[in-house]
This record gives structure tokens, C-alpha cells and sequence, in this order.
């Protein structure tokens, strides 16, 4: 699995309505509306690279509203909980 975070500055006016595309799109996991420097970021939990870069650099480029990014790889996910099981709950196979 690879991992990204993308740092976005959007239109004021289409916050809502940009958030709500990007977490339409399969591989972004969750869109946070944020203060400080930035307008949104969206996780996002891809395949691999190649998938990675069809979402970053096809799909997110097809959404009005956002006038820049800035996209940060995750090299590592440290975390409290178990992001592999928690994305694979109801793929077992009997």
C-alpha cells in the first residue's frame, strides 16, 4: 500500500463542493477542511505508485476549485490502530 497526504489550496467558495469530489474518488480515504496555510488535505491510500499518480495526477486534476497542492509520500504509517485490517474487513474469502 502506499500512502499520501495532499496539502491543497482551494477557491474559497468551492471548499465544500471540492471536498465532497475528492472523497468520491476510490483510494482518497478521508478530505479534512483545515486552517492555517492550507484549505484541504485528503489522505490517501493507494495500491501502489502507479495508482497513486492516477489519482493525484488524473482525477484530482479533473476537479474545478483547487488552484494548488502539494503532495507529501508516506515512506511509513505509524499508528495506534491497524490500518491494513481495518481496509481488508469483509474481503476474506471463505
Amino acid at each position: 500500500m502506499t500512502n499520501a497526504i495532499v496539502l491543497m489550496h482551494v477557491q474559497p467558495t468551492a471548499i465544500n463542493v471540492v471536498a465532497q469530489k475528492l472523497v468520491a474518488i476510490d483510494g482518497i480515504s478521508e478530505v479534512h477542511s483545515v486552517g492555517g496555510r492550507y484549505d484541504l488535505v485528503a489522505i490517501i491510500r493507494a495500491k501502489d505508485n502507479e495508482d497513486l499518480a492516477t489519482i493525484v495526477t488524473e482525477k484530482m486534476l479533473l476537479i474545478q476549485g483547487i488552484t494548488g497542492t502539494e503532495t507529501l509520500i508516506s515512506y511509513r504509517v505509524i499508528s495506534s490502530y491497524d490500518l491494513e485490517s481495518t481496509f481488508s474487513l469483509g474481503s476474506e474469502r471463505p
